[in-house]
């Protein structure tokens, strides 16, 4: 980097307790600025959740939207909404109704912690708290979605920091550090407090940096021609946009094969075992899983075992791991056969289960 891009080496003693490189008061001016004139011409204003300064609903949002893509998050937002109106409506529910809701979209520990975050609301706070500090003290609620719900409908000062925001700001600063470290992380956090608006500007601004981040700064081909703070943007004026922001540390893919066991009662209804909190789905109900086909066998009356019949693999995709699925299928008979824990269910009263498995029982 040239001396005439670097940021001036005025240093401070951040929050942390970490010094930090002050940014220069002409982008500090003109940042916020441009966002807030540009998101209500261009910015996206069809999603149901934007333009709430509800706790609730953009707690809702923001836990649904992690590592999930909005088209997807659409359809479960509102499915939620229309069964738990309130906060307390979702304190009171059973957790296997909130899990059989939020079958489908991944993550399940998200909707573990929504529920106990609802019943902590109710019972600690008796609603939403205010602030981004009270807020992280909350299950499932880290600084980025506290910060947003405190923005948006509180007005604090509190900076998201979400990736399409992380990936907004490393741009426009070249910003050096890797992000996915803690350092890297304080550091562009650092920034990020000393380029937000007034307290009042706080719930457009947080909105338009985000929307600038998912349909204009975009991870590969950004739209640099149509971007309000091209002009500010050194990655750009160093023709490097898509190498930031920078990431050091590769996550390897690794893939996992898996036997499930599809036991069927006569009148149809499926055999299903309630996953471990910790690990692949869950706390969901699934058909009993097996690391080989010869431990799937063990586990069934020897009598069964000639019945058994192997069904098309099938692969399902995690964001780090590919899951190679084998299920086998018996016909058992309940009065005679033991399976184990688990519970026979009707197929139009399926629980809370695994995307997956809730396609395979429904072809």
């Amino acid at each position: 980097m040239s001396a005439q891009t670097r940021a001036p080496q005025r240093r401070s003693t951040s929050a942390a307790g970490a010094p930090d490189v002050l940014l220069s008061p002409t982008l500090v001016r003109a940042f916020a600025r441009r966002l807030l004139v540009w998101h209500p011409i261009h910015g996206r204003s069809d999603l149901p959740w934007q333009g709430s300064r509800d706790p609730y609903r953009v707690w809702l949002s923001e836990i649904m939207l992690q590592q999930t893509q909005v088209v997807t998050v659409r359809g479960y937002y509102q499915r939620f909404l229309e069964r738990f109106p309130k906060v307390h409506d979702l304190a009171a529910a059973p957790l296997d109704e909130v899990l059989g809701l939020w079958s489908g979209l991944g993550y399940y520990s998200r909707a573990r912690n929504l529920h106990r975050c609802a019943i902590e609301v109710v019972e600690r706070f008796g609603g939403f708290p205010s602030t981004a500090e009270q807020l992280q003290s909350l299950p499932g609620i880290g600084p980025s979605t506290a910060a947003a719900i405190a923005s948006f409908c509180f007005s604090e000062r509190a900076a998201i920091l979400d990736g399409n925001v992380k990936r907004v700001l490393a741009r426009v600063l070249a910003f050096e550090a890797d992000v996915g470290t803690g350092a890297g992380h304080r550091q562009l956090l650092a920034h990020a407090q000393q380029l937000l608006p007034p307290a009042d500007r706080m719930p457009a601004y947080s909105q338009a940096i985000m929307d600038l981040g998912a349909t204009v700064c975009l991870p590969r081909q950004p739209q640099c021609g149509v971007c309000p703070l091209a002009g500010l943007c050194k990655a750009r004026s160093q023709d490097q946009v898509t190498l930031y922001p920078l990431k050091t540390r590769k996550i390897r893919r690794s893939s996992v094969r898996l036997w499930l066991l599809w036991a069927v009662r006569a009148d149809g209804a499926v055999w299903l075992a309630r996953r471990p909190e910790s690990g692949i789905w869950g706390g969901l109900y699934c058909l009993p899983v097996f690391e080989s086909a010869q431990a799937l066998l063990q586990s069934l009356p020897e009598r069964l075992h000639p019945s058994v019949q192997e069904q098309p693999a099938f692969m399902h995709t995690l964001t780090h791991r590919d899951l190679h699925l084998h299920p086998l299928r018996v016909l058992v008979d309940a009065r005679r056969d033991r399976l184990g824990q688990g519970q026979w269910c009707k197929l139009g009263e399926l629980p809370g289960v695994p995307a997956p498995v809730r396609k395979l029982l429904s072809a």
